[in-house]
């Protein structure tokens, strides 16, 4: 008899999340990225969106909300109802990097992962008639020259600020740090000659081969496979620090898993879509798949880490001054 109970009881219980997963969605759903329209976050989640909703039968309404490496945005979706309909799109640095870096208003625990759907890498980068042909020649530049280097990058406290400072540290020197919220504009701040040098996302790419700059060093684990000839930081004697950044969806702690399995199929099934394929080859970013489980245990570990490393290395926090 008590196991007739207990059946009941857990039919009770899983009936009801089942029928919400049946249902969802009954209306649009709202992502809110957390970098400026255009840039390597914004692209491959808007064109993924664009497939799921022939698979979903429901519309996805996109908006930006730029700044502090997506600290703005995820701070926005943290207080969000976990319903399913408001979802965040961001780069794993956002949950992993920033809220060790910065005071922000979320921690990466208020959130469930939905999918991570590419990787993409970062690079220091110079206008093309600056007078640095290499890394080395612009640290030499900056230790000579004190306080005359300016640099942009997506938000204080993101990796790309973080290496920068992590280099300075290395090297005893000072260069002043310029924050903009996106890559797109933290370019166009280089481009503009508004900054020196951009610690910046994969969005040099068409900048490079256009000529209008040029790439002194990647920040990832190997060579970006594009530019197989540019050394890695961690090649150069910079090994405590990598930064790169998958690209991926989540959604408020408490969303029903039922809910987050449906979105992660959903979205899984795009990926395979030709023409976010093709999307993701013409800004030459790597796609790269996690299922939300996946997603999570790398995000954890990944936390765990980097704390270790801030921990024995004595590294303060970053503000947005």
């Amino acid at each position: 008899m008590r196991k007739k109970v207990l059946l009941w009881g857990v039919l009770l219980f899983l009936v009801p999340s089942l029928s919400l997963a049946q249902e969802f969605p009954t209306k649009p759903i709202n992502i809110l990225i957390g970098y400026a329209t255009g840039g390597t976050v914004d692209i491959p989640i808007r064109v993924l969106a664009g497939k799921v909703e022939k698979i979903l039968g429901q519309p996805f309404v996109i908006t930006n909300n730029g700044g502090g490496g997506g600290s703005v945005a995820l701070g926005i979706g943290a207080k969000q109802k976990p319903d399913g309909y408001h979802l965040i799109g961001a780069t794993s640095s956002s949950f992993i990097f920033v809220p060790q870096m910065r005071t922000v208003a979320y921690k990466h625990q208020d959130f469930v992962p939905i999918m991570q759907c590419g990787f993409t890498s970062n690079g220091t980068v110079v206008r093309s008639d600056s007078p640095w042909k290499t890394h080395k020649e612009l640290v030499d530049y900056a230790k000579a020259n004190p306080g005359k280097i300016t640099y942009s990058t997506t938000g204080a406290g993101t990796p790309m600020h973080l290496i920068m400072e992590y280099i300075a540290r290395q090297e005893g020197i000072r260069w002043i740090h310029i924050p903009y919220q996106g890559g797109g504009p933290a370019l166009t701040a280089l481009l503009g000659g508004h900054v020196a040098v951009s610690s910046s996302g994969i969005g040099f790419t068409p900048h490079v081969r256009a000529g209008t700059v040029r790439l002194l060093a990647t920040q990832g684990e190997e060579r970006i496979r594009a530019f197989p000839d540019t050394p890695t930081l961690k090649e150069l004697g910079y090994k405590d620090f990598t930064t790169g950044a998958y690209i991926m969806l989540a959604a408020p702690k408490g969303t029903p898993p039922s809910i987050v399995k449906k979105l992660d199929d959903a979205f899984r099934k795009a990926i395979d879509d030709p023409q976010f394929i093709q999307t993701m080859t013409k800004m030459e970013l790597d796609i790269s798949y996690r299922n939300s489980q996946e997603l999570w245990e790398y995000m954890e570990g990944a936390y765990a880490r980097l704390d270790k490393l801030i921990i024995e290395g004595k590294i303060p926090k970053i503000e947005d001054k």
